[in-house]
C-alpha cells in the first residue's frame, strides 16, 4: 500500500490524498482518493484532547488532520509544526527530558511516531497534564494503604467508630456505585449537603447550605434547562418524593464541561439503609448513551417519515400509472375501431396505424421503465461492456432528438472535445442515461427553447474520465423538488401549461445506472431558467495500435434462412404473429400449444434437428420452465447445447432468474423487438454450432 503527500484535486480543487496497492499479481490498481476533512479519529476519554495537540502530517510535514485547542491562523499552525519537525529530524526531542515552549509560553513534552509511508503522528502534552495526573497517582497509592490500614484497626473493639464512618461511606457507595463523577449526601430537612465524591477540576467546598450548591449547578447546566432542574431538584420536592417513597428520581440535561456541553443524568435516590431525612445526589455523564438514543430516534423518525413519502409516492405512482397507461391504451382501441371503420380508405387506414404504433410504444416505454427499476432493485442489470466509437454512440442517440427538434420549433446543439473515441463501454445504457436526460430536456422545454449536449474528456490514461453536460432553458425545477430528483416514483407536481407524462422512475433509473458505471451525477436548475445536468463517467480507453483490424474483426453475415426453430406458444394470436415473423425470414416453424407438446416434439426429433427453442413460461400443461428442465435432462447429444430463449410477457427480475436456473439461454420480453430476437438467435445459435464443430473435430 502506498500514500501519496496532500495535492490539489484536479476536478474539486481541494486538497486531497491518495492510497493505493496493487490487485494481487495483475497490473490492476486499486486507488482511492481521501478528501482530508473526511478523516477521523476516536479517542478513549472525551476530555483526552482539552489542552492536548494531536497533528497528522505528510512526509513533508503538511498537515493532513489537527485536533487542537491553538487559535491561531492555519498558517501559523503549520509554521509552529515546522519548528517541531526539525527539532525531531535534529534528534532534539527524542524523550520527555527535552521539552518545546508552545505559542502561549508554556512547556509541552511531545511524543511522536513515524510510519512506513513516511507520515508522522506528533501529540503535545503541557507539563501541567502530566504532573496532574502523577499526584492523582500519588493519592490513589495513599488512598489504598489507608483503607488497609483502617481496615488493620477496624479489628480491635476501640476503633469501632472509624468503623462506624466507614460502613457510612461503604453504605454510600453501594447504594450509587463508582460509575458517578459526583456524589453528594443531601439532608433535605435541615437545606444542607456533604461532598462525598468531587468532580474534576471543582471548587465546590466539601459542605454547606443546599440552596447554594443548586445555585453554583446554574453556572454549568444549560440555560434552558435550568429552572426545569431547580424546580424538580429542590428541598421541597426531594420532601415530596420521599413522603410518596419514590425511590429513584431525575433526568437528563446538558452540562458544561470547559467549552463543551455534555448530556448528564442526574438522581435522586432514597434508601432506608441512608438517615431517614437524606437522599443522594448523583449526577453521571451519559453523553454517549444520550447521543446513542438521540440518533436511534431520529432513525426512527427518519424511517418513519421515508415510509410515509414512499407509501404516498407510491399511491401518486400507481394513480398516475392507471392514467398514463390508459391513455395510450384508450388511442390504441379507439384508433383500432376507426381503422376498421375505413378499410376501404388505405390512406386513413395508413394514419391509424401510424397513431397506433405510436401509442404501443409510449406504453412500452412506461412498462420498460418498471421493469428496468425491478431489475435494478434486484441486482439483475449487468453492463455489457464492448468497443465503441464515443463520437458516433452519441450522435445515433442525437438523430432522434434532431428530428424532435425541427418538429417542435426547438434548438438543439452539441459539442465534442475529444482526445481519445475508441473506448469500452456498454452503448445501449449509456444511450439509456443520455436519453432520460434528453427527453426531459425537451419535454421541459417550451417552443422556441434551446437544448445543448457537450461532451469532453477530462483527462487521459488507460482509464479516463469523461463529461456529459445537458442544458436547457426550460421551466427548471422548484428548491423543494430538487432533493428528491432521484428518488423513484417522485415526479413534481406544479402549476403549469403541460402535463407531467411518464413513471416518475427515468431519474431514478439513471442514477442507478451512473452509479453503477462508477460515474457521478449532479443537477442544478432554477425555476423558469431551466436545468444542468452534468454526468461524470470512467471508461477504459483503447489505444489506437490496440484497435482490431476491421477485416479480421469481422464476421460473415448472419442470416435466418433455413433455421428450424420449435415455437411453443398458447396464445393463438401470438403464435400467428411470431410464425408469420420468423416464416417472412426462412426460418422453418415447428408449433406446440403448451409445454408438453414441446418437449414431446423435441423427444421425438432426431438430434440436431431444431436450431433452437423458443418457450412461452406460462402455458398449460407445463409451464416453459418445467419444459426447459425436461428437455436439458434428457440423455441425447443436442440437449445441453441446443439454444433454449424464454419469449415471454414476465418479464421481472424473479422470472428472469427463474429461466435461468431452468436452463434457458436468454430472455426476450413481449411485446417482440424483432431485432433483438434476431441478434440473440445469431449469437446463441453461432455459438451452439461453433460448439458442435469443436466437438466433431476431437479426434
Amino acid at each position: 500500500m502506498i500514500f501519496t503527500n496532500v495535492y490539489t484535486d484536479a476536478i474539486y480543487n481541494q486538497p486531497v490524498i491518495t492510497a493505493a496497492q496493487q490487485c494481487g499479481n495483475g497490473d490492476a490498481v486499486l486507488a482511492f482518493d481521501i478528501f482530508p476533512e473526511n478523516f477521523h479519529f476516536q479517542f478513549d476519554s472525551p476530555e483526552q484532547l482539552n489542552e492536548d495537540s494531536f497533528f497528522l502530517c505528510d512526509s513533508a510535514g503538511t498537515i493532513i488532520y489537527q485536533q487542537t485547542n491553538m487559535t491561531q491562523s492555519q498558517e501559523d499552525v503549520q509554521d509552529y509544526l515546522n519548528t517541531i519537525i526539525q527539532k525531531i529530524d535534529a534528534g532534539e526531542l527524542d524523550d520527555y527530558t527535552h521539552p518545546i515552549t508552545d505559542q502561549d509560553g508554556n512547556l509541552r513534552a511531545v511524543s511522536y511516531p513515524r510510519m512506513d509511508n513516511g507520515w508522522i503522528s506528533i501529540i503535545t502534552v503541557p507539563y501541567a497534564n502530566i504532573l496532574g495526573g502523577f499526584n492523582w497517582l500519588s493519592l490513589f497509592f495513599i488512598s489504598i494503604i489507608a483503607i488497609f490500614f483502617l481496615a488493620l484497626l477496624g479489628m480491635t473493639w476501640r476503633d469501632m467508630k472509624v468503623n462506624a464512618r466507614m460502613e457510612r461511606a461503604n453504605e454510600t457507595v453501594q447504594a450509587l456505585g463508582n460509575s458517578y463523577y459526583a456524589l453528594y449526601r443531601v439532608n433535605f430537612q435541615q437545606n444542607t449537603y456533604e461532598l462525598i465524591k468531587c468532580p474534576a477540576h471543582s471548587n465546590i467546598p466539601r459542605s454547606g447550605t443546599y440552596s447554594d450548591l443548586l445555585q453554583l449547578a446554574g453556572n454549568v447546566i444549560e440555560a434552558n434547562a435550568y429552572q426545569e432542574f431547580l424546580e424538580n431538584f429542590s428541598a421541597e420536592n426531594i420532601r415530596r418524593l420521599v413522603k410518596q417513597q419514590t425511590r429513584d428520581f431525575g433526568g437528563d440535561f446538558l452540562r458544561r464541561f470547559g467549552e463543551d456541553y455534555r448530556w448528564v443524568n442526574a438522581r435522586i435516590l432514597y434508601d432506608e439503609s441512608l438517615s431517614p431525612e437524606e437522599v443522594v445526589l448523583s449526577p453521571r455523564e451519559v453523553d454517549q448513551e444520550k447521543q446513542q438514543q438521540l440518533r436511534e430516534r431520529k432513525l426512527l423518525e427518519d424511517s418513519l417519515e421515508i415510509a410515509r413519502q414512499n407509501e404516498a409516492s407510491k399511491q401518486s405512482f400507481f394513480s398516475s400509472m392507471s392514467h398514463d397507461m390508459r391513455t395510450p391504451l384508450n388511442a390504441i382501441i379507439g384508433l383500432s375501431q376507426l381503422a376498421g371503420q375505413h378499410t376501404d380508405e388505405p390512406e386513413e387506414v395508413s394514419k391509424y396505424l401510424c397513431r397506433i404504433n405510436t401509442a404501443s410504444r409510449q406504453l412500452l416505454e412506461l412498462i420498460n421503465d418498471i421493469l428496468d427499476m425491478s431489475r435494478m432493485e434486484q441486482g439483475m442489470v449487468t453492463l455489457n461492456n464492448t468497443p465503441i466509437d464515443l463520437k458516433a454512440c452519441v450522435e445515433e442517440c442525437l438523430e432522434t432528438f434532431r428530428y424532435q427538434a425541427e418538429q417542435q420549433g426547438k434548438q438543439l446543439t452539441w459539442d465534442f472535445s475529444l482526445e481519445n473515441n475508441r473506448l469500452l463501454a456498454d452503448p445501449f445504457r449509456l444511450q439509456q442515461i443520455l436519453n432520460n436526460l434528453l427527453s426531459n430536456a425537451f419535454k421541459f422545454t417550451n417552443k422556441d427553447g434551446r437544448v445543448s449536449l457537450q461532451v469532453s474528456q477530462l483527462d487521459s490514461g488507460e482509464y479516463a474520465k469523461y463529461k456529459f453536460v445537458i442544458s436547457d432553458n426550460g421551466i427548471g425545477m422548484s428548491p423543494e423538488f430538487l432533493p428528491h430528483l432521484f428518488d423513484p416514483y417522485y415526479r413534481e407536481m406544479r402549476f403549469t401549461d403541460r402535463q407531467a407524462v411518464g413513471t416518475g422512475l427515468g431519474m431514478s433509473i439513471v442514477k442507478s445506472l451512473v452509479t453503477q458505471m462508477n460515474g457521478e451525477i449532479r443537477v442544478e436548475s432554477q425555476p423558469n431558467e431551466g436545468t444542468t445536468f452534468t454526468v461524470i463517467l470512467p471508461f477504459p480507453v483503447i489505444e489506437a495500435d490496440h484497435e482490431p483490424d476491421d477485416a479480421s474483426a469481422s464476421e460473415e453475415s448472419f442470416s435466418l434462412e433455413g433455421l428450424r426453430i420449435l415455437l411453443a406458444e398458447d396464445n393463438e394470436v401470438n403464435m400467428e404473429i411470431s410464425t408469420e415473423l420468423l416464416t417472412m425470414h426462412g426460418v422453418e416453424v415447428t408449433q406446440a400449444w403448451n409445454g408438453r407438446e414441446a418437449l414431446d416434439l423435441f423427444t421425438q426429433s432426431a438430434p440436431f434437428t431444431f436450431d433452437a427453442v423458443l418457450l412461452d413460461m406460462q402455458m398449460p400443461q407445463m409451464d416453459g420452465c418445467e419444459a426447459a428442465r425436461r428437455i436439458r435432462a434428457l440423455p441425447r447429444p443436442d440437449a445441453r447445447e441446443v439454444p433454449i430463449i424464454a419469449v415471454t410477457a414476465n418479464a421481472f427480475a424473479e422470472d428472469i432468474a427463474a429461466t435461468a436456473a431452468a436452463g434457458m439461454n436468454a430472455h426476450i420480453s413481449k411485446p417482440i423487438d424483432f431485432n433483438g430476437l434476431c441478434k440473440t438467435l445469431e449469437y446463441w445459435t453461432r455459438r451452439a454450432r461453433n460448439q458442435q464443430q469443436e466437438e466433431s473435430a476431437k479426434p
